[in-house]
């Protein structure tokens, strides 16, 4: 009972992160969440912003610092951006994946 008491608790990253809008301290929309990286050490370390979309396809991502955005009256924030400036930063790619990843358990052995 405990676990869906969490679950009914908790936030999901799905329905509150991804595929959201992000706006400038303005109120300007300026690009889209796509997605999130989680670190070995399970804290969140950067959020992946489609820079360049087109009907819905990235075609140009960037990796911004999650310290870096805020959440403001339900709207995601990143102070000073614009489109232009995020479309300016380097392109984000994700590292292919050499060996399989490790289960949850493997990580909390090396604690």
């Amino acid at each position: 009972m405990e676990e869906s008491a969490a679950i009914v608790a908790g936030w999901s990253v799905r329905k509150s992160v991804m595929d959201k809008p992000v706006f400038n301290e303005k109120g300007d929309r300026v690009r889209v969440i796509h997605d999130i990286i989680v670190a070995p050490d399970r804290s969140v370390s950067f959020a992946i912003v489609a820079a360049n979309q087109f009907l819905g396809v990235s075609h140009h991502d960037v990796a911004i610092p999650i310290e870096q955005l805020d959440f403001n009256n339900g709207k995601l924030v990143l102070a000073g951006a614009t489109k232009d400036a995020i479309k300016a930063l380097p392109e984000f790619q994700y590292a292919k994946l050499r060996a399989t990843p490790r289960p949850r358990s493997d990580y909390s052995e090396h604690q």
